[in-house]
């Protein structure tokens, strides 16, 4: 008989990768055959949910990458095109820095953060989601609702003048400062986009990170599939503040 084969460290590392993505990979598939929705992961449950997100994503051979957020919302200053009306003309605007500290300090929030402005979803379902329930929200105790994006300030107000936004209020965080600082930027080369938010949202009381809502399977350079929308979604966080079974995400 031949000799078992000794593999060296770095070879059998590499087999236990392989060995570990093959199985979750495995799981995933399985899990959506159980899908009632033909290609949707709509028909699955929250666990199936997120290994239908990684499954998708490994499979097309994009980065995936851990999702989590600070414990605390990052202090960062941000560029704002305001009105004002002492300037005269047609376009009376000026530049203003707001901070973080003037956004979230002593109150409770829900921000919620997507990957670009006028993209399909985000206009679609959850911008107008959001104001459309804010009221709601109102009564469950949240003072303020932000979305933020990685734009600029010129794109996140005509955005917000388009959706005719009257209660939530945008954010441009076209430097990424805030969204590196919640480890939440992720790469779209693939789009032309360059960096983008990932998706998520948060619930936070005097700049403290109450609840987090991520989306599943955050990674870089994935395809138009790989930005999955649900935990994040208006009607997921009023689940949590009414005390019902909600999506917590990854």
């Amino acid at each position: 008989p031949n000799p078992k084969k000794t593999l060296s460290p770095g070879a059998e590392s590499i087999r236990q990768v392989t060995t570990t993505r093959r199985r979750m990979m495995m799981r995933a598939m399985t899990t959506m055959r159980m899908s009632t929705v033909r290609g949707s992961p709509r028909g699955l449950g929250v666990q199936g949910r997120r290994a239908h997100a990684l499954g998708k994503a490994q499979a097309r051979g994009a980065h995936v990458v851990m999702a989590a957020v600070p414990s605390t919302l990052p202090s960062v200053d941000f560029r704002v095109r305001v009105r004002d009306e002492s300037i005269g003309g047609d376009n009376p605007f000026t530049w203003k820095t707001f901070t973080s500290e003037d956004y979230f300090k002593g109150k409770k929030v829900v921000l919620f953060s997507l990957p670009g402005a006028f993209t399909p979803t985000c206009s679609t379902y959850q911008l107008p989601g959001f104001e459309k329930n804010a009221e709601e929200f109102k009564k469950l105790g949240i003072d303020e609702i932000y979305c933020l994006s990685v734009n600029d300030s010129f794109v996140m107000n005509k955005w917000a003048k388009d959706q005719d936004l009257k209660a939530v209020k945008v954010i441009p965080d076209g430097s990424l400062a805030f969204t590196n600082a919640m480890d939440m930027n992720v790469q779209k080369d693939n789009h032309a986009f360059g960096q983008r938010s990932w998706r998520y949202a948060v619930v936070a009381d005097d700049m403290k990170v109450v609840q987090t809502f991520i989306e599943p399977g955050k990674c870089d350079n994935g395809s138009v599939d790989d930005d999955p929308y649900g935990a994040s979604s208006p009607e997921n966080i009023l689940k949590y503040l009414k005390g019902e079974e909600f999506d917590k995400g990854a």
